[in-house]
């Protein structure tokens, strides 16, 4: 329905113009004020409300200045705007024509309330120049004051070309008290060398072997840096009001272990974001503590509200899943509508294992990361390339497309397990290869680590444990696959998860029969790989010490590790796919190319009920559904059908639909959904990318920060301002936490 224009002698409306039209404000004070300089003598009778739901002005009537264009698609208004452009004489020319919007004749009282207003706009107008005035009279920044702070930006430049080429602070430490090199100085003194005059200025009177800058100094200017990057992102959370809390696989620097943390949001460019905002101490202890430290961070520090947290994704690895599983619970107690979704970066099928808390499981997922990280050189991939070609003589071509599959990031794809199985017996030669190492072109380290993965991978234990989690996850490794796929194929994913869960409960009820075959595989893979089929040593003394007699070794991994295994797997799909889980994901209906897939026969109001208090208007919603499905069910022939929900939310048009815009807003910061790269990296690879660079000792929080977020804009010259109001120059006694490595700069020779 097009919009008309509410002043009169105004004709214009939506439909044929391309400007903007404005409601009355809620505010009654200015409502009344917006209906006084219309003049309509029929509007005064109406409530603000009413005036906000039916009555608009288009952008003609006010001032140029009072209209701001937001984006291509978004027009607003400033907050003080008050429309003062107005025809109230064309209808005289014209006195016989019947006009709708009855212009009010003003009496003296009128005219006097109107001068009145306009004598206090002009004072308030007169104070704000007074204002203004006051600050431009504000006493200059003396010549010494002036150089300072060219000091400092000089300082807060050389960090941020540090923390962009991920080059750490320092190197190699030769005592406690003296450094071998320190990169921060070496670069201030090419600076200096360069032609940095505030540099120069500040540190030629500088003794040689003095301090250049302080290790508390350093740490103040890093603390700046990364707290203003971060406001910047904390401003844009805060705008859009909803997120996601996601967070990553532990990282340890600083002799303590430490969590990510990624916001995910969808900012006012209606584009989908994940950033990094933090590193939370891990600490060891319960649960319920790091859901306070979690609580402490975002509620307290970042001044976020956790009523307004969307969902909830932890890519715990290791002994860390199950103390985040339980945070997790934790967080949906206290926040029903935190949904626990798996993370999009992350397949399904490696979450699901890490999931799992049985030791043979944790071994096995252990040595996967450890496989990944041995082969990130050339040299070791090249051995085993060279182990696959022996392995696969015979069928060269599945031992090309296994090399394939190796050199492509195997172990974080869907089919890891599948491609595990079908490396092992080259994986152990490459192994036994280089643990020999005949040429001595590989360093001790390199050997030792060969050994180590050999011996681990030669067990039979291990290899039953490979072959039931490659058998039991084929069962959901097309719904993970769609689950990081477009918006229609995690549809699909939400709408297959019975037939899934009727797969696994299917083999949980015929065991026997599915588990004699896994064993005869297991069985047959271990002969090829020349290992004894055994019980675990562990167990069997065990058994022995309790007396229990012998376990026949088919029985003994059908009751440790298949039926758990089976058992487990179903249970973390039940949980990661509740109710609540299933609802949001079947409203993606919502996007349009996923409407004409299911012929517009869609029922999202039959699951809104999970978001329906952050809708601007839930008593509509079912109507404003019906109108969104029949404005695309009748779409001219031409009119491609969005596939996305960012496409969705670029449309011009869905602003009038704002209960669905608010919908698929909500809807787009779940976690399983996934992030729409762009030109670059999203913030786990930078941050996975960092950490891979820049050794453990040497891994500085502030830098990190500052690494992963320099697409992120920031003012040196707010810095500059922010430093000296929390540091004055004159206040030697200023203190600042310590950074991971107490950096002192020094002028040498």
């Amino acid at each position: 329905m097009p919009n008309f224009c509410a002043a009169p002698n105004c004709t214009r409306k939506s439909t044929q113009s391309d400007l903007a039209f404005f409601r009355f404000p809620r505010d009654p004070e200015r409502c009344r004020i917006w209906v006084e300089n219309c003049r309509r003598a029929d509007l005064e009778a109406k409530t603000a409300d009413q005036l906000n739901k039916h009555y608009r002005l288009c952008a003609k009537h006010f001032d140029p200045a009072m209209v701001c264009k937001t984006s291509p698609y978004r027009t607003v208004l400033k907050d003080t705007a008050i429309p003062t452009i107005f025809d109230l004489t064309s209808h005289l020319k014209n006195p016989y024509t019947r006009h709708r919007k009855q212009i009010k004749e003003l009496t003296d009282e009128d005219i006097q309330r109107i001068k009145e207003r306009r004598l206090a706009s002009a004072e308030q107008t007169i104070k704000k120049e007074d204002l203004s005035n006051i600050v431009d009279n504000e006493p200059q920044l003396s010549a010494d004051e002036k150089e300072y702070r060219d000091y400092l930006r000089s300082l807060f430049e050389i960090l941020f070309m540090l923390a962009k080429q991920a080059i750490p602070l320092t190197t190699v430490r030769v005592s406690e008290e003296e450094l071998k090199s320190n990169n921060f100085q070496a670069v201030i003194d090419y600076c200096m060398n360069a032609g940095d005059e505030a540099l120069r200025k500040r540190f030629e009177v500088t003794a040689v072997n003095s301090e250049y800058l302080s290790g508390a100094q350093l740490n103040q200017l890093l603390d700046v840096c990364e707290n203003t990057v971060r406001e910047e992102m904390l401003m844009e959370v805060r705008e859009s009001r909803f997120y996601s809390l996601v967070t990553g696989d532990l990282v340890e620097f600083a002799n303590s272990k430490h969590l990510p943390v990624f916001l995910r949001f969808v900012n006012q460019q209606n584009v989908l974001r994940e950033e990094f905002v933090d590193f939370l101490p891990f600490v060891d202890g319960d649960e319920a503590a790091l859901v306070e430290s979690l609580e402490a961070l975002l509620v307290d520090r970042w001044g976020l509200s956790m009523e307004d947290c969307r969902g909830q994704a932890h890519k715990a690895t290791g002994t860390a899943t199950t103390k985040m599983k339980a945070v997790a619970v934790l967080l949906m107690e206290k926040y029903p509508l935190a949904l626990h979704m798996p993370c999009s970066h992350m397949a399904l099928n490696i979450h699901l294992a890490n999931n799992l808390p049985f030791p043979n499981v944790q071994i096995v997922m252990e040595n996967l990361r450890r496989i990944t990280s041995f082969f990130k050189t050339p040299h070791t991939q090249d051995e085993l390339e060279k182990a696959i070609s022996i392995q696969f003589q015979k069928n060269q071509e599945k031992g090309n497309a296994l090399k394939k599959m190796c050199s492509s990031g195997w172990t974080e794809q869907h089919n890891i397990f599948d491609v595990l199985l079908d490396i092992l017996p080259s994986l152990l030669l490459c192994m036994d290869s280089i643990r020999e190492n005949g040429g001595g072109k590989f360093s001790s380290s390199v050997t030792a680590d060969a050994y180590s993965i050999g011996e681990s991978i030669a067990d039979f234990e291990v290899i039953v444990t490979v072959v039931i989690l490659k058998n039991v996850l084929t069962f959901t490794r097309a719904f993970g696959r769609n689950l990081q796929g477009e918006t229609l194929d995690v549809f699909s994913a939400a709408n297959s998860l019975t037939a899934v869960l009727y797969s696994l409960n299917e083999v949980n009820d015929n065991i026997d029969v599915y588990h004699e075959f896994w064993y005869s595989e297991a069985v047959s893979l271990a002969a090829l790989m020349q290992i004894p089929v055994s019980v675990p040593r562990l167990f069997l003394r065990k058994q022995r010490a309790a007396d229990l007699g012998e376990i026949q070794a088919e029985t003994y991994f059908k009751e440790y590790v298949t039926v758990p295994v089976i058992r487990g797997i179903m249970q973390e799909v039940e949980d990661m796919f509740c109710d609540n889980n299933l609802r949001a994901l079947k409203c993606l209906s919502l996007v349009p190319a996923v409407m004409g897939h299911m012929k517009f026969n869609t029922t999202e109001e039959n699951f809104a009920e999970v978001y329906s208090g952050d809708l601007p208007n839930p008593d509509t919603l079912p109507a404003e559904l019906h109108c969104w499905r029949i404005k695309w069910k009748h779409r001219g022939k031409e009119v491609r059908l969005p596939t996305t929900i960012h496409e969705t939310l670029q449309l011009p048009d869905v602003k009038f639909f704002p209960n669905v815009d608010a919908f698929l807003k909500v809807l787009s910061t779940m976690p399983v959904l996934k992030v729409e790269k762009g030109t670059g990296d999203t913030a786990t690879e930078r941050l996975r990318a960092y950490v891979g660079s820049v050794p453990a000792r040497h891994l500085n929080k502030s830098l990190a920060m500052l690494h992963i977020n320099t697409h992120v804009k920031h003012d040196l010259d707010v810095m500059v301002d922010k430093y000296c109001r929390l540091y004055p120059e004159d206040d030697p006694e200023a203190e600042a936490e310590d950074v991971s490595e107490d950096v002192i700069v020094t002028k040498v020779i």
